[in-house]
């Protein structure tokens, strides 16, 4: 309610009694609005949530320059592959985040969800071992991702 009417007076570029006015109706009536459209929100951990941020932003940093080197370089030395990454991950939250992850790092891009086989599909722009960039994808994003919207590794039914 207060980014949305905080977002309403940025639009307006006002603080008007009247500009004040509406940015509180819009706070206020339109998340009740939308309440049954929107999907129930999950409790996440903040910690670990900010841990994997900083590991998302360093990952970032380094597959720029990674791929800048790459690009910038001999195109024949590049060994593009498709990556089946399986997922223990429930949560449609948490995959999408993870997909979101992978394709925000530079020379990775996640293609698809196969939800009956409970996999990702990833291109990259560079892999010599697609077990291995399987694995790493597994350790640096979805474990911690399981962490943060609270799935052990064997709960099956995940949360919603």
């Amino acid at each position: 309610s207060i980014l949305l009417g905080m977002s309403w007076l940025l639009l307006q570029q006002s603080l008007a009694p009247v500009h004040l006015l509406s940015a509180l109706v819009i706070g206020l009536v339109v998340p009740r609005m939308l309440h049954g459209f929107l999907p129930p929100s999950t409790a996440i951990r903040f910690v670990p949530a900010l841990r994997l941020t900083a590991v998302v932003l360093g990952d970032i940093v380094t597959s720029n320059i990674t791929v800048a080197r790459l690009v910038l370089g001999p195109m024949h030395k590049l060994r593009p592959a498709w990556v089946a990454v399986p997922l223990e991950l429930r949560s449609p939250a948490a995959i999408s985040l993870l997909a979101a992850i992978i394709t925000t790092t530079p020379g990775t891009v996640s293609c698809t969800v196969d939800e009956s086989r409970r996999r990702i599909l990833v291109h990259a722009l560079d892999c010599a071992d697609p077990a291995q960039m399987a694995v790493d994808i597994k350790s640096r994003y979805e474990a911690p991702l399981m962490v943060i919207f609270r799935q052990s590794p064997d709960d099956k039914g995940g949360q919603a």
